[in-house]
């Protein structure tokens, strides 16, 4: 018979995926099976195990019911048959996220389990909105409600809600906003009171409409608002205009594509994220190592150590046994992110060229070492590196290593397609990127023409023209930043 696993149930927080915590990434990076909802950040399902389990259970209306049923019964399903399951939930599990129901369903099993709170959209969402819940002089508590009445029709007491002098937060209650505005009026709140409604909170697509109890429900009709979204009531709204923050991000509310390597998405989405963006993440290119491992005999011979990319780094420094064996050597690199990584290391490069091509790293290296002395260039498999080439043109002996390849991923034209619906920009951080992406897309250039497009330099954007693709951004420094950059 098998042992049971384990079931994390596990609050992800709202929609920014750098507001999971340490301990729920790690439950998921151990978890061999993950059920989640519809209002996590897909991001942070990047931190699974390869082979991991993905199960998606969501609730259009969360209001439960038979589907709350599957998920308890799906969560026992996995944890008998002896996984490790993460149960992850939009916020926090047990502010109206059900949790406790799902706990119960395993205590009847005799199934373990550990409970990892989320930071619950009850705070988060308006700190994102620039309005704090509680703060010195306008409100001393704060008090969180369900805006769905109970399965047997009874509702708040609303008579003793409407006393209270704190913040009055109603979470999931935008189809029976009118009877919440109703209810507080009548039983005595000022209609003159401010409120606000904040949809898809902490996400690019965060909008706020601010109001007061007497107009906000004509002012939800007029823009249209859904779920899923939040209600503030109090005077904390008014301090809005001078707390808001998150809508003034330099990307807020763009939408990008990022094409790169998944390993190396994640950093790129980060920023992106970090600055109001959202990033959607769909590889056209997958980086695969094709060395063993590094001959210290072999790199006695040669006096310099050239890397052209950050892979490169990556890759050589697995493969070294014993960093010493470098020591002899000087370092040259091309780009900023590459000496960042080599300095991960412990490793400061002698040299980098002020123009980031592997010609120019070759040309600076002449600098640096001695007529007839070896030089050693880590590279790729599509890297334009011509050790001929420099062999001819300097009294230097190159030789390259080849470190890594790269793999282009052809996806299919319907995917392509409706990856690009959500999105308003798309990345390329390497020819190989644009071949692939063309490659999926059957080069239907028209297919793509509403779209815009950015570039890490002049050698993808000239892959780009080549396709008939517009370069729409370019980047002046040929990196991440330096991409970013040109899209702000």
């Amino acid at each position: 018979m098998n042992k049971k696993g384990k079931v994390y149930i596990m609050g992800a927080g709202p929609g920014d995926a750098e507001l999971l915590t340490l301990k729920g990434k790690r439950a998921i990076e151990e978890a061999d099976c993950i059920v989640y909802d519809r209002l996590i950040n897909n991001r942070i399902l990047n931190y699974a195990k390869k082979d991991a389990e993905m199960i998606y259970l969501g609730k259009g209306n969360c209001e439960g019911g038979v589907i709350q049923d599957e998920i308890n019964k799906t969560i026992v399903e996995k944890a008998l048959e002896g996984k490790v399951v993460a149960r992850v939930k939009g916020g926090d599990p047990f502010v109206f996220g059900r949790g406790g129901e799902e706990i119960q369903a395993l205590f009847e099993n005799g199934i373990e389990f550990e409970e990892i709170p989320g930071i619950t959209s009850s705070i988060s969402v308006p700190a994102y909105a620039g309005i704090p819940v509680t703060h010195r002089g306008l409100a001393r508590s704060f008090h969180v409600f369900t805006g769905h009445t109970m399965a047997d029709g009874s509702w708040h007491n609303f008579e003793a809600i409407a006393k209270l002098d704190g913040t009055l937060v109603f979470l999931m209650g935008i189809k029976n906003l009118p009877i919440i505005v109703n209810d507080l009026i009548t039983n005595g709140k000022d209609p003159k009171t401010p409120i606000a409604i904040i949809e898809k909170g902490a996400t690019a697509d965060q909008r706020v409409t601010i109001g007061t109890l007497e107009n906000i429900v004509n002012l939800a009709q007029e823009r249209k608002i859904v779920p899923p979204a939040i209600t503030i009531i109090g005077e904390v709204v008014n301090l809005r205009d001078t707390f808001k923050w998150f809508e003034d991000t330099q990307l807020f509310g763009k939408k990008v594509l990022v094409t790169r390597d998944r390993r190396q998405a994640g950093e790129f989405s980060d920023k992106i994220e970090k600055m109001g963006g959202v990033a959607v993440e769909l590889p056209f290119i997958e980086i695969e190592s094709t060395l063993d491992k590094v001959d210290k005999e072999m790199l006695k011979s040669y006096s310099a150590l050239l890397f052209n990319s950050p892979n490169g780094v990556r890759e050589f420094m697995n493969k070294i046994e014993d960093i010493r064996d470098i020591a002899h050597l000087k370092i040259g690199a091309v780009g900023s992110k590459t000496k960042e990584l080599l300095e991960g290391y412990k490793i400061k490069a002698d040299f980098i060229p002020t123009e980031y091509l592997v010609e120019r790293l070759a040309e600076e290296a002449v600098n640096h070492t001695q007529v007839g002395e070896k030089i050693l260039i880590i590279t790729s498999d599509i890297s334009p590196c011509d050790t001929d080439k420099f062999n001819s043109i300097y009294d230097r002996h190159f030789d390259k290593i080849v470190a890594y390849k790269t793999k282009k991923i052809i996806r299919e034209k319907e995917e392509v397609l409706n990856t690009l619906k959500k999105v308003e920009v798309v990345t390329f951080l390497s020819s190989s990127t644009v071949d692939a992406f063309m490659a999926s897309i059957e080069n239907d250039v028209e297919a793509v023409k509403n779209i815009k497009f950015a570039s890490i330099g002049p050698v993808t954007s000239e892959t780009m023209r080549k396709y008939g693709l517009t370069v729409d951004f370019e980047a002046k420094v040929y990196d991440v930043n330096g991409i970013i950059e040109a899209i702000k």
